[in-house]
């Protein structure tokens, strides 16, 4: 079973603070849940994590990898969170299905993300990815991402919406009404952030799509 020390750390200090697109990815590409109590489970723990470690803003829960957007509460808080949620997922599987293989890559890859329009792109990028990938028509028919809090209002425990989000207007009717207008732009390319050079350890943890 993988242990909260298997999952490398970043090759470069994280500051507190500092705000991350963050893939994990599944080993050899492999499915890594299999139903919506597996779904759940993940999010469960990452909400267990976060709390102690770091604000999520958006996320996106994929067939073979997961798409989160995090600001570290302190320094290294990502570099801590990964291998927590890591270990906190397996134990889940171990208990539901006696899985005990190792179902991440040994690293994650990280990706700094500063800029006001940057992070508005990276939201759009994460919780367009299930449209991406076929998995609906729309970003508000997927029920595993941030979409339906940011842009729609429904309530969401794990999502803390960040100071660029807020911006985008001076009620939480305005900020979603803004937020949601943004996927109906069209002709605009999102560059993924996690495309950008990463700190991770491994080569492999490097976005692929």
């Amino acid at each position: 079973m993988a242990t909260a020390t298997a999952m490398p750390r970043l090759a470069c200090p994280e500051e507190a603070h500092a705000t991350l697109h963050v893939v994990q990815r599944a080993r050899e590409r492999r499915a890594c849940f299999s139903c919506t109590g597996d779904r759940a489970a993940y999010l469960e723990a990452l909400r267990e994590c976060t709390a102690r470690e770091c604000a999520v803003h958006a996320y996106a829960l994929m067939g073979n990898h997961v798409h989160l957007l995090i600001t570290a509460l302190r320094a290294g808080g990502a570099a801590r969170l990964m291998p927590a949620l890591a270990a906190g997922y397996a134990r889940y599987l171990a208990a539901a299905y006696g899985h005990e293989d190792r179902v991440w890559e040994e690293a994650y890859d990280a990706s700094p993300v500063h800029a006001r329009r940057h992070l508005l792109a990276c939201m759009r990028y994460i919780e367009e990815n299930p449209v991406r990938a076929g998995l609906a028509a729309h970003p508000g028919g997927y029920r595993w991402s941030s979409y339906r809090a940011n842009a729609l209002g429904e309530h969401d425990a794990l999502i803390t919406p960040h100071p660029h989000y807020c911006s985008l207007g001076r009620s939480p009717e305005e900020r979603r009404a803004a937020y949601a207008a943004l996927f109906a732009r069209t002709g605009v390319r999102i560059t993924p952030a996690s495309r950008r050079p990463s700190g991770s350890l491994s080569p492999r943890a490097r976005s692929r799509s």
